[in-house]
């Protein structure tokens, strides 16, 4: 089923269905707590890069731009994207990312990251991350990290990537 989402940025109300959107998304609460974790981590947390779909202004989907660094260069991580289950397919999620990468671009943000299912980033215009000599500390598969200018004048920079603390790598 197609739906045309409604997105917004979270607002302080929005935190506990936003937790129950990670929790029944993933398969264990640690992504909810992830979420938690970087909404407290003054270095990670951008106000205005977490945003919702919404149906009748209920939260159903979500997307989280944090601050992560490519080398040196500052740029954004996405992660979590997560919809509630009964919502899934139906474009909540992909409205929820293409208004996150929107904010950030208004921000002046340049560079985003993400490290997720390689048939899905690409219709965002995510493409691997090892062709711009993007790397991760830890071992992945090539085709899961993946890289996005939001300006092409802000071409991407090479480096290891150094997410916030709250990621654990």
């Amino acid at each position: 089923m197609s739906h045309t989402w409604n997105t917004r940025a979270e607002t302080g109300a929005d935190i506990p269905a936003i937790r129950d959107i990670v929790r029944a998304a993933f398969p264990t609460p640690e992504e909810a707590a992830l979420v938690d974790a970087l909404r407290a981590d003054p270095e990670a947390w951008i106000d205005g890069l977490s945003l919702v779909a919404v149906d009748d202004d209920r939260p159903v989907g979500h997307a989280l731009l944090t601050r992560c660094h490519i080398g040196d260069s500052p740029a954004l991580c996405l992660a979590p994207v997560a919809v509630l289950p009964d919502h899934q397919g139906t474009g909540a999620g992909a409205a929820a990312v293409r208004a996150a990468l929107a904010a950030a671009g208004r921000m002046g943000e340049h560079h985003v990251v993400v490290l997720g299912h390689p048939e899905y980033y690409p219709r965002f215009g995510f493409g691997r991350a090892c062709a711009h000599g993007i790397g991760l500390s830890i071992d992945v598969p090539d085709e899961a990290l993946m890289a996005l200018t939001l300006d092409a004048a802000h071409p991407l920079p090479a480096g290891t990537v150094r997410y916030a603390a709250p990621f654990g790598i």
